[in-house]
């Protein structure tokens, strides 16, 4: 009797530059980021501020970011001025994470830029970039999918997944995540 094959993992290859920069410095980045950034005290915003710049990242004034908040490459995030990051959330930037001005993404939310073609035998990962307009707010717990836009003053409601873009000035809610009414 055969077997459907549905993924061989010997058959995985990492596509060329993916991280977009050498594992070297990736490997730094992450010892910088488990040391120094996690470390520091809750008020030293401008810290963790500059430590994400210092790695790449372009982030505006008086954006507040937690210590406990994770990103894997900074070099692929930008967030506009006067965001807020919460405790724990994570910018999964295997591609581009797009952060607007005065944005709020709440604790626990979790922003995945990649994923796996499961089609695919060899189980090919794909990056597609994210971006959250001006004035959005994502509730506690939010997922937001690769290859997504949400619209300029959108609330994502808590435990809620965003798998498609969302339109400004809505409230949605959901997973999926539908519009419940205007904001």
């Amino acid at each position: 009797m055969n077997q459907q094959s549905y993924q061989k993992l010997n058959q995985f290859e990492l596509p060329p530059n993916f991280r977009g920069r050498p594992g070297w410095y990736v490997q730094l980045w992450w010892i910088v980021q488990k040391l120094f950034f996690k470390t520091s005290p809750q008020f030293l915003y401008g810290w963790r501020r500059w430590l994400l710049r210092a790695f790449g990242a372009k982030v505006g004034k008086g954006v507040i970011l937690r210590p406990s908040m994770h990103t894997q490459f900074p070099w692929k995030v930008s967030i506009g001025d006067y965001s807020w990051i919460g405790d724990e959330v994570v910018l999964y930037s295997l591609g581009e994470i797009e952060i607007g001005a005065n944005v709020v993404i709440s604790q626990r939310s979790y922003i995945c830029t990649g994923s796996h073609d499961y089609k695919a035998e060899s189980f090919p990962i794909y990056a597609k970039k994210i971006t959250i307009e001006d004035e959005c707010w994502l509730a506690t717990d939010v997922y937001v999918a690769p290859d997504v836009t949400i619209g300029r003053g959108t609330v994502v409601g808590a435990r809620s997944s965003v798998f498609g873009d969302l339109p400004a000035g809505i409230i949605a809610l959901g997973s999926p995540a539908k519009k419940i009414k205007n904001r």
